[in-house]
């Protein structure tokens, strides 16, 4: 079963002759059409049992439900990351240990620069098929080294596995610029347009 709203964007695309590809034509069609539909992130992470799992792998997307140890002093926070779990090295096990894990919010960056990211992370793909098989090479290391991967910085967030509130629902490759740019995430806290200027001020 495909989630409802991958679902639907895919048969919209197909109906234009689009296909989700590592082209810059395609990306910049279902990110686009993605940020003008309205979804709601608990039925996302509701829509596909199939696709829910307790064990995030490193390189892959995934969204859940989180609810911080410390939200009452916490500026602000996404109560819906979606993130590319990543290790310290460029290992590819699993992404927990020690009862947290590290992950790429990119909810945290406005679109342009939310963009300009992924494109520099598709670059460490370990193939183009954008199938079950894709995945992200990545690691602190490899992204903290090069000057291009510097939008990140924002986006690195440590989160603790006792409060995560559901299961990881798993993101396919080529649906990753689809949910880049939906609508879901929920911070509360602060509003977006004060959080998007902490996170150019942490990039600078």
């Amino acid at each position: 079963m495909v989630a409802y709203v991958f679902d639907r964007l895919l048969k919209r695309a197909a109906r234009q002759g689009i296909t989700p590809s590592a082209k810059r034509s395609s990306r910049n069609w279902f990110r686009t059409t993605a940020r003008r539909t309205a979804t709601n992130p608990g039925r996302l992470i509701g829509s596909d049992s199939e696709r829910l799992t307790t064990r995030p792998l490193i390189g892959r997307m995934y969204l859940f439900q989180y609810d911080p140890k410390g939200k009452k002093t916490l500026p602000y926070y996404d109560r819906y990351p979606l993130i590319f779990p990543i290790g310290s090295t460029a290992s590819q096990g699993q992404a927990m240990r020690a009862g947290s894990f590290m992950g790429l919010n990119l909810h945290y960056l406005p679109p342009v620069l939310r963009a300009k990211l992924m494109d520099s992370l598709y670059e460490t793909a370990n193939n183009d098929k954008m199938d079950d098989s894709t995945r992200l090479r990545i690691s602190y290391n490899i992204l903290n080294q090069a000057s291009r991967y510097r939008f990140f910085r924002p986006c690195l967030k440590r989160y603790l596995i006792s409060h995560v509130r559901t299961k990881f629902f798993y993101i396919e490759p080529n649906e990753w610029d689809m949910a880049l740019f939906l609508p879901i995430d929920r911070f509360v806290g602060s509003n977006i347009n004060a959080i998007y200027r902490d996170s150019r001020n942490r990039i600078a």
